[in-house]
């Protein structure tokens, strides 16, 4: 062979070594997002089997029919295949018995909707001959041939990558892209190196979303997605990383505007990205959000190309994201009070056009705030603790919109009536005009007719209700330093027996109430009469079911007493009830301990949270407490480790348990000594519609060192929901615990109109005293009145 042949066939083969080594990890930063929801929370370790999946995916499939949403992606999380600390098989009795017809009726059901499968796994299960290696092989490459997988979120929890099989790894992945080339592969945590190339992305932070587990506020707020608003950005704006999406499980209120930063702020790979329980939004949600999902696949193309804005004038962490023609902007603001920014329409949002300017709102309502010439600017208002989406543009829009007040489009589908609702504060006048209105043929408000609209005319609208006369949102008082009353315990108690221990996911239901839509019903129903979640005991519900098997139990996960300060067991009958006998039952000796059978033990019991009577019992499968008084509450001073069921009898009777509730953490109110106590006075001459209190404690009062409680005309109010979560028997994993900055939410309604309003904070821990605890009122959602507009083509 002379030099030259020589010299060319090594180019050759220098040049295939080379282009072999080129790696497409599935996506670049030019690709756009792909919207995905995931099933971590809704399942945990053991995860999912193919009847939750399939009712989960019909939940999807009525949002894309009713909505017109489209999911890219449904993850099966931990457990389908891998699990913590193990490999598993699609051939396993363990798989065929969560999947008995394989991955066929998820495949088909997801596909029906335009959606693709992805797996949660690890990145070995190589085994350590060449059949077992080659098997994983073959079972990973047959998710992307038979079932055209688009996703593989491979996580250290599984195990991590042996350096001897990295080769493997790379086979693996260099095969499943044959299948399916834009397969994501997210790298959780894995350390990998020579097949480093081969994974999409890396989890961001190492941090997951799961609020007041995983992801708290770090200062006092209106609510508790404060924390999960100020995440800030990755350098350089990188997208080929995961921010753990938006967990919809716990803590529900002002998902939007988590959402809203999730998609379009950060605008990462896998965007909107959710997780855990969807369907545990109320039912006035969905629409909202299928809008975010329609809002970026619509605009999903110019969203990879991002830009940070200046922090002075436009605050943290702003970003535009679009071309020359179309930006969109989002802003934020973590603070008490609301801030105008001044949005420039120029190049200093990315905008490089000469045309004139529409500028619209899309978070938290729908406006269109006007046209403008280049280099115009606007003042926008940002509220408290909110995120805000805008949309600058020189290009023409398609979409009905309303002129005039603030709106919400509720469904834009084909061959469906448009539907849009039209927002106004109370007692206010808007004169509105449809914009696009030559596309239709109809148009009702409230289902009376409103052709004028289709016209092109103006229509007058009033919303019913009285004029506000102050702001929803706005600071009542600071609370002074004050000598600590009498009946200190009694208002430690009443926020005690206002709030619960209920796994977050129960709260999450009681806060979004009833559901008429059957697929949401089904999706709930799935995901709490789970077998493990039943069986771990994390909803006093159990106790009053007449079930031996179900009960109610202080959880010990990952070996953490959750507990404060040894717990104390408390009833609530919902009322003052006159009664004989409170039945007590566990199963066995076991489920009895601390306590042993036949020895005596004290219950105590009130009426009024400020007068208890001590009672004598004796322990064992059976406990009966004799009571010869009206009582409404009663709280035990040492618990047994797993009751299952309580009852009461007067006459012999059984008497109706629905309006009980229990709750198991929180501590014996003579473990909680008053070190200091605050206190503002005030009264209300107007409650706008969903107002609450929001009692802030700013600065360090230690882990669970300062509660806060409300008299409202001498009656005692306790607040039902606290900011890092009160205590609870978690779903998965456990609270977080803060010692700083608490926020304690108390409802209001119009019976507390006019009368003596006085709220206290009690500091417990006598080394973290120095706080400032001020009171304000807000509104959730934002007091609007709405009329619901229909158009038809």
């Amino acid at each position: 062979m002379n030099k030259a042949l020589a010299l060319i066939l090594f180019l050759y083969l220098f040049q295939s070594v080379v282009a072999q080594e080129k790696v497409f990890p599935g996506a670049d930063e030019e690709t756009p997002s792909r919207a995905q929801y995931f099933s971590w929370i809704n399942n945990t370790n053991e995860g999912t089997t193919e009847e939750q999946t399939l009712i989960n995916l019909d939940f999807f499939k009525w949002l894309n029919q009713e909505y017109g949403m489209v999911l890219d992606i449904y993850a099966f999380d931990a457990g389908a295949i891998d699990g913590k600390r193990f490999y598993g098989s699609i051939h396993s009795e363990r798989f065929k018995k969560q999947f008995p017809n394989g991955f066929d009726p998820l495949y088909k059901k997801a596909k029906s909707i335009n959606t693709r499968l992805g797996v949660w796994g690890g990145p070995d299960g190589f085994g350590d001959t060449k059949s077992e290696k080659q098997a994983r092989i073959n079972q990973m490459v047959s998710l992307c041939k038979d079932y055209e997988f688009a996703l593989f979120k491979f996580d250290a929890v599984c195990g991590p990558l042996r350096p001897e099989k990295e080769d493997a790894f790379i086979e693996m992945m260099t095969k499943c892209r044959q299948y399916s080339p834009d397969l994501i592969l997210l790298n959780h945590r894995l350390g990998l190196k020579k097949s480093k190339p081969y994974a999409t992305t890396f989890l961001w932070g190492g941090q997951e979303t799961y609020i007041d587990v995983f992801t708290t506020n770090n200062t006092t707020a209106p609510h508790h997605r404060a924390g999960a608003l100020d995440r800030g950005l990755v350098p350089g704006l990188k997208r080929l990383t995961e921010d753990h999406g938006t967990c919809i499980s716990s803590c529900i209120d002002y998902w939007d505007d988590d959402l809203i930063m999730q998609a379009f702020n950060r605008s990462m790979i896998l965007a909107p990205e959710i997780y855990g329980n969807p369907w545990l939004l109320n039912d006035n949600e969905f629409a909202k959000l299928a809008r975010i999902y329609n809002i970026h696949r619509k605009y999903g193309k110019i969203l990879v190309n991002g830009k940070v804005l200046n922090e002075e004038k436009y605050g943290k962490s702003a970003v535009s994201r679009g071309n020359d023609k179309t930006r969109l902007i989002t802003l934020s603001n973590l603070t008490w009070e609301p801030i105008t920014y001044t949005i420039k329409l120029d190049e200093e949002i990315g905008l490089n056009t000469n045309k004139d300017i529409e500028l619209r709102q899309f978070h938290p309502t729908e406006k269109i705030m006007g046209h403008y010439s280049k280099g115009s600017e606007v003042k926008v208002r940002v509220e408290p603790f909110r995120s805000c989406l805008l949309l600058a543009s020189s290009q023409p829009y398609t979409e009905p919109g309303i002129v005039g007040t603030d709106y919400q489009i509720v469904r834009n589908v084909p061959n469906k009536p448009v539907l849009i609702k039209i927002l106004g504060m109370p007692g206010s006048r808007s004169k509105i005009q449809l914009t696009n209105a030559g596309k239709y043929k109809t148009a009702t408000i409230n289902g009376k007719p409103a052709q004028a609209l289709i016209k092109g005319k103006s229509v007058n609208i009033n919303f019913e209700g009285e004029k506000l006369k102050k702001e929803a949102h706005r600071k009542l008082a600071d609370l002074k330093e004050t000598n600590t009353p009498e009946d200190a315990q009694a208002l430690y108690e009443a926020t005690c027996f206002a709030a619960d221990n209920n796994a977050l996911e129960v709260r999450s239901l009681k806060r979004s109430g009833v559901t008429n839509i059957p697929q949401v019903q089904k999706a709930r129903d799935a995901f709490f009469n789970q077998p493990v979640f039943v069986e771990r005991g994390i909803w006093d519900k159990n106790l009053f079911d007449d079930d031996m098997k179900t009960g109610f139990w202080p959880s010990r996960k990952y070996n953490i007493d959750q507990k404060v300060k040894g717990g104390c067991f408390r009833l609530d009958l919902g009322r003052i009830t006159d009664l004989d006998q409170i039945i007590i039952r566990v199963p066995n000796d076991f489920s009895l301990q601390p306590h042993l059978r036949d020895e005596g033990n004290y219950a105590e019991v009130s009426s009024d949270l400020r007068n208890w009577k001590t009672i004598t019992y004796y322990a064992g499968e059976e406990m009966l407490i004799n009571i010869d008084e009206p009582i409404r509450y009663l709280r035990l001073w040492s618990q047994p480790g797993r009751i299952v069921e309580i009852e009461a009898k007067k006459d012999g009777k059984l008497l109706d348990r629905s309006k009980w509730t229990a709750s198991n953490l929180f501590a014996h109110a003579k473990k909680m000594e008053t070190q200091k106590t605050w206190k503002a006075s005030f009264k209300l001459d107007e409650i706008p519609e969903g107002s609450y209190l929001s009692i802030a404690i700013n600065g360090k009062h230690g882990i669970e060192g300062a509660y806060a409680a409300a008299k409202i005309d001498g009656e005692y109010k306790g607040c039902p929901d606290r900011a890092v979560s009160f205590p609870s028997n978690t779903w998965e994993f456990v609270n977080s615990r803060q010692d700083s900055n608490y926020t304690y939410y108390l409802p209001l309604d119009k019976s507390m109109l006019g009368k003596d309003i006085e709220v206290y904070v009690m500091g417990f821990d006598k080394e973290n005293l120095d706080i400032k605890p001020e009171v304000w009122i807000s509104a959730n959602p934002t007091p609007y009145k709405e009329q619901i507009l229909e158009l038809t083509k």
